[in-house]
């Protein structure tokens, strides 16, 4: 199994969106809101991970 995919956002972004890509292969579309310290939020369906830019990635590591 691969790794979800990391997705970069600005470090101004409140929302985003993911429907999984692939089209018809990904799932409903849905949408997560940054907490005001938050950093990363991660996709309840397929586990991809939005970051905000200069934020510590979930693994410890810069984004």
């Amino acid at each position: 199994m691969d790794a979800p995919e990391i997705i970069e956002v600005d470090e101004d972004t409140v929302t985003v969106k993911c429907d999984g890509g692939g089209g018809a292969l990904g799932h409903p579309l849905v949408y997560y809101t940054f907490g005001p310290d938050q950093t990363a939020v991660e996709c309840g369906y397929c586990g991809r991970r939005f970051i905000r830019r200069g934020a510590v990635a979930f693994s410890g590591q810069a984004a």
